[in-house]
């Protein structure tokens, strides 16, 4: 089982305890992600630590003030780290607006061309700006591989399939309220669809009064394979084919 994204340094129980309880769930391969210069190293710590735990390094648009080639440069020897797989997290935030849409385009466009000169995925996020972020790709990504993180656009699915990308489901497509994102989840080829937790955020719906953690990807991979009707094993046997091809392990 894999986890394609999660936050190991924002969640409260200590990394041995959150890499422990995934195993025991069957997680064997969880990606840490990195949102600025002291979550990526930490986010590389782990994955040395723990043979299970991979790393993307990446400026989340949230802490994107700022950006400059200092901060590229930064990423770039991060990303040279043998345990990093991704760029990334990067992308687009109009919701929580925490940094000017100028640094925000400034710093995902540089991952962007990170991603391109490293051959390594680059990990989106988007928020209520699914328009500037999907121009953004269709201007600069090209030959870019591109994960589109907690898949939130349902209704610009096909468009992302026509494209090649590959998309990730989060905890919050198991709430009832999120039936259009179920139904997108149905529709994604084998091949290009990935689960997460984006742990702590996210918590599925069969044990959302827990803070979330890797190993509770297994109650998202469950749902989805439910809603797709295959078995988990054969879900998870996708997923992983998905995941090392995408992520090189």
């Amino acid at each position: 089982m894999i986890d394609s994204h999660a936050h190991l340094s924002s969640c409260e129980p200590p990394d041995e305890e959150l890499v422990a309880a995934a195993a025991a769930a069957g997680v064997d391969h969880i990606v840490t992600i990195g949102m600025d210069g002291a979550t990526c190293r930490e986010a590389l710590a782990a994955a040395e630590a723990f043979p299970q735990v991979y790393a993307a390094v990446g400026r989340h648009p949230n802490s994107a003030h700022g950006f400059d080639g200092a901060d590229l440069a930064e990423l770039r020897a991060l990303a040279a780290h043998e345990r990093c797989v991704a760029i990334g997290e990067t992308g687009l935030d109009y919701y929580r607006d925490r940094a000017p849409r100028a640094d925000q385009e400034r710093a995902f466009e540089g991952q962007i061309a990170l991603a391109s000169e490293t051959g390594k995925p680059l990990v989106i996020h988007t928020r209520e700006a699914e328009d500037d972020t999907l121009r953004m790709l269709c201007d600069h990504a090209e030959g870019v591989t591109v994960l589109l993180h907690c898949f939130s656009m349902p209704d610009r699915l096909e468009e992302v399939l026509d494209r090649g990308w590959f998309v990730s489901f989060a905890g919050n497509v198991t709430y009832p309220r999120n039936e259009a994102l179920a139904a997108a989840a149905e529709r994604v080829p084998a091949g290009r669809l990935l689960v997460e937790t984006d742990a702590p955020y996210l918590t599925p719906q069969a044990v959302r009064k827990e803070r979330n953690q890797p190993a509770y990807v297994v109650h998202t991979a469950r749902f989805i394979a439910e809603r797709r009707g295959v078995s988990l094993e054969e879900l998870d046997r996708d997923v992983a084919r998905t995941a090392a091809r995408l992520f090189g392990w």
